[in-house]
């Protein structure tokens, strides 16, 4: 009975945890891509005022 107890926990634990693992890539992943975005607007702005 405990055996079957922990078994449920701990399946339970690991599906939370992967879960949140892969939140928090595509969480990551937009940040990056907002980032990069954001680098691009000011890159274009100095080359309009460089010349």
């Amino acid at each position: 009975m405990i055996k079957r107890i922990f078994a449920s926990l701990l399946a339970t634990l690991f599906l939370a945890g992967a879960l949140a693992t892969l939140t928090g890539c595509n969480t990551v992943e937009g940040a990056g891509k907002d980032i990069q975005q954001g680098g691009k607007a000011i890159k274009d702005e100095a080359n309009e005022h460089k010349d």
